[in-house]
Order: structure tokens, then sequence, then C-alpha cells
């Protein structure tokens, strides 16, 4: 039993996944973080081991561990993302309070080499429409560097509200760094939900495009 309702869940969007971790996932979790350090190391958290020394195929398991225990404890809803079922990045709903509050905060990465198939917008409005309908939360938010202009995409392509500045707000890469807040209530995507929103505004921006041929 955990503390979190209906967890564990997988979820799909086409091609598209989330789903638990699992041990197995050790060497895929390896090979696609080391293949990243350029792509993903300055928006991590500071860490004094350098990126190899911390990504190796045997950090993955006290990785593992941890998620677990967080789980147990009712924290976070860890998810790997998956595209054709294949480990592509990781989408966690993390600091998760519950009584009065009923509020998670989402982080997320995706393998920079399949930036570009809206995989993490759809992992993001699939976890946000799970935790508004299944885990009883009430908002999510999310918290991005302003500088990160990819990430920042990712939720304004999805509606989040922009909703403050957060001065020196965590350090990062080596020091303290501003992060713009951002945040969705369940009452902002009712009644048909995130998920539908996004297909709708991604059959809009397909039925608009140009159908010339391209050169």
């Amino acid at each position: 039993m955990t503390a979190l309702p209906g967890w564990p869940a997988t979820l799909a969007e086409g091609p598209v996944g989330l789903r638990p971790h699992r041990i197995r996932d050790a060497r895929a979790w390896s090979e696609v973080r080391l293949a990243n350090e350029q792509w993903l190391a300055r928006w991590e958290p500071t860490s004094m081991r350098p990126w190899a020394d911390r990504h190796r195929v045997s950090d993955y398991y006290e990785l593992y561990r941890s998620l677990r225990r967080g789980v147990r404890l009712g924290q976070i809803m860890p998810f790997v993302v998956t595209y054709d079922d294949e480990f592509v990045g990781q989408l966690t709903l993390g600091n998760i309070v519950r009584g009065a509050f009923c509020s998670a905060y989402a982080g997320y990465w995706v393998d920079g080499r399949m930036a570009g198939k809206n995989i993490i917008p759809t992992a993001l409005a699939m976890a946000v429409d799970f935790s508004f309908a299944h885990a009883a939360l009430h908002r999510i938010e999310v918290n991005i560097r302003p500088e990160n202009t990819s990430s920042r995409r990712v939720v304004e392509k999805l509606g989040f509200r922009q909703e403050g500045f957060h001065p020196r707000y965590l350090h990062i890469d080596g020091g303290w760094r501003d992060h713009v807040g951002y945040a969705l209530t369940v009452e902002d995507v009712a009644p048909a939900g995130l998920l539908a929103r996004w297909r709708t505004a991604r059959s809009d921006h397909a039925g608009s495009s140009d159908p010339a041929p391209r050169s």
C-alpha cells in the first residue's frame, strides 16, 4: 500500500508513455544521462561529483531506492517517460502536500536527441490529468529558470499560468538561480482535462500550417 491515491499508474498517449521506474531501467537511464551532459547539466542541481561519476549504472540503484522511499511516504510520484516504449526521460511530481493545499511540483527532463517530438508537453498533460482525476491533487506548480526557453515553452504550450518570479530560488549548476513560477489548478482544465486541450491545440496548429511542399 502507498499513501498515493491511484498509484502506481501507467499512462499513454500515442507513442508517449509514463510508467513507474523499474530496477531494470538502470542501463537505459545511465546511457541516456551520460549522452545528455551538455543538454542537461546546466539545469541540474549543483553537485561536487563529475557528471560521469554520478550517472553510472550502479548510481541508478540508489536513485531507485530513494524514489521508492518517497513513494512510500506519499511525497512523490516519479514516472519514467517513454517513447515507443524506450526510456527517454523522467517526470516527477514531488513535494506533495495534502491537507488544505493538495499541491505538487512537477519536474521533468527528456533526451535531447528526442527534442521536437512534443514528448514532454504530452507527458506533463497526462501527469496533470492523473494528478487531478486520480491522485486527489488540486494544484500543480512548475518552477523554471528564466533562460530555460525550452522548458518554459512546455508549460506555455499547455496553458500554465505564470504566477511569480523567485530570486535566487535554487542552487543550480554552481549558483543560486532565479526561477519563474507557473501553475495550474483543477478548475483551469475542468471538465475535459489538460490532455484534451493539448490535443486540440496540436490539431489546430497542424490545420493552420502551410500545406505547400518544403524543398
